[in-house]
C-alpha cells in the first residue's frame, strides 16, 4: 500500500501509527478482554505487547488460552496483570497452572465450543443459550438446566468484551478483515463480541482490493486497525520425526 493510500485510512480514523498508540486511550483497569488466537497461532502479538506496556492491571481475559510462559498472554500472566482468565486451555503454560494452584489467579473454565459460542452469541445480540456439553458435570454446576425433546440442555450466558485485541492477515481501510488458515479460529468471534475491536494486521489495501465474497468480518465491527508487517509467529511446539522412523 502507498503511503498516500494509508494517510487516507488514517484522516478516517481506523488506522493507527502502531500498537501503543491504539491503546493508548482505550484499556484501563478492571476491563475485560477478548483476545484471539488458538496456542500461539493467530495471536496478536504486537497489541499483547503493547498491553503489557500500559501497565494496566485487574483484567479479565477471554482467550481460548493464555499462550506460552514469555509469550502471548504469557507475559501478561508474568507480570500479574491478568486477574482472571475465561478459557477452555491451560496446558502449555506453567505459570498459569502455578498461580492457579496457588489461588494468585481466577479461572472460569469452558468447553471450548462453548466459549466460541458464548463469544458468537454476545456478539449476535444473544444473551444465553442451551447446549448440552458439560450437562451432568461440573460445568453445570449452579446454572439453570432445561430439558427437550427428552434430552437435558444447560443455560450458558454469553460473553462481552470491553475491548477485543484480534490478529487478522489482511485488512482494507474500512477494516474488513480476511484471516489465513487455522488464525481464522476464535477471531472472528472475539472481535464480534468487543465494545471496541482493534485489529493487528500483515497488509492493508484499498476498499474494493478485497472481494466481497472472501470477506470474513465486515469492517462494521472494527474500530481500530494496527499494521504489524513482520510478526514473530512463534511455533508452539516443533516436532520432528524420531530417527529411523
Amino acid at each position: 500500500m502507498t503511503d498516500a493510500s494509508i494517510a487516507r485510512a488514517a484522516r478516517k480514523g481506523k488506522l493507527y501509527p502502531d500498537a501503543a498508540t491504539a491503546l493508548a486511550d482505550l484499556v484501563a483497569d478492571g476491563q475485560t478482554l477478548a483476545v484471539g488466537g488458538f496456542g500461539l497461532c493467530g495471536i496478536p502479538e504486537a497489541l499483547i505487547a503493547a498491553l503489557r506496556d500500559t501497565g494496566v492491571s485487574g483484567l479479565t481475559a477471554i482467550s481460548n488460552n493464555a499462550g506460552v510462559d514469555g509469550f502471548g498472554l504469557g507475559q501478561l500472566l508474568a507480570t500479574r496483570q491478568i486477574r482472571k482468565m475465561i478459557s477452555s486451555y491451560v496446558g502449555e503454560n506453567k505459570e498459569f497452572e502455578r498461580q492457579y494452584l496457588s489461588g494468585e489467579l481466577e479461572l472460569e473454565f469452558n468447553p471450548q465450543g462453548t466459549l466460541a459460542e458464548r463469544l458468537r452469541a454476545g456478539g449476535a445480540g444473544i444473551p444465553a443459550f442451551f447446549t448440552a456439553t458439560g450437562y451432568g458435570t461440573i460445568v453445570a454446576e449452579g446454572k439453570e438446566t432445561r430439558e427437550f425433546d427428552g434430552k437435558h440442555y444447560v443455560l450458558e450466558t454469553a460473553l462481552r468484551a470491553d475491548v477485543s485485541l484480534v490478529k487478522a492477515w489482511k485488512a482494507d481501510t474500512a477494516g474488513n478483515l480476511v484471516f489465513r488458515k487455522t488464525a481464522r479460529n476464535f477471531n472472528p468471534a472475539c472481535a464480534m463480541a468487543g465494545k471496541v475491536c482493534v485489529v493487528e494486521v500483515e497488509e492493508l489495501v484499498e476498499v474494493g482490493a478485497i472481494d466481497p465474497d472472501q470477506v470474513h468480518l465486515p469492517g462494521i465491527y472494527v474500530h481500530r486497525i494496527v499494521v504489524n508487517p513482520t510478526p514473530e509467529k512463534r511455533i508452539e511446539q516443533r516436532t520432528v520425526r524420531a530417527e529411523g522412523n
